[in-house]
């Protein structure tokens, strides 16, 4: 079975029909100088026999920013493919009261073979940043697979 990932994509509104969303600069090595399709949601794997979407999407928000998510009315905007099969199940909330320079974030990390083929393990960030981004920005920066969830948003945000 393909793997399943949830996630939240906290948005908040600005001046007249101004939207921006909250993304997440991946981290490690293989990431560091790349900016387009380098960003996500903040998300992560989990097993859908033992965890609901939901509560998997908000633990993997604590892990990656080291901060509970926003206290919000969570939506589910629908579940994603990607083209390797995994799927990622998405959640939206206004988070306009989440302010990542107020918070005391405290980025979850990972270890992995670094050199390549060294034998060495190091350490690295899940995330090395956030930044709030217009919908054109996150548009080039989100990785492929998560863009139709920003269109989606963005459809969900005209019906209000």
């Amino acid at each position: 079975m393909a793997a399943r990932s949830a996630g939240i994509l906290l948005y908040r509104l600005e001046g007249e029909g101004g939207v921006r969303v909250l993304l997440a600069h991946m981290g490690g090595p293989y990431w560091a100088s790349k900016d387009a399709g380098a960003w996500s949601i903040p998300k992560g794997e989990y097993d859908i026999d033992a965890e609901g979407a939901l509560d998997a999407a908000r633990r993997e928000f604590r892990e990656e920013l080291g901060v509970d998510p926003p206290d919000a009315e969570y939506a589910e905007l629908g579940t994603f493919a990607y083209s390797s099969g995994k799927k990622i199940v998405v959640f939206v909330a206004d988070g306009a009261e989440f302010d990542p320079a107020a918070d005391d974030l405290e980025f979850g990390e990972f270890d992995m073979e670094w050199p390549p083929r060294s034998g060495k393990t190091a350490r690295f960030p899940e995330v090395d940043r956030i930044e709030w981004c217009t919908p054109d920005e996150a548009r080039e920066r989100l990785v492929k697979g998560q863009r139709p969830a920003l269109d989606r948003l963005l459809a969900h945000l005209a019906e209000l």
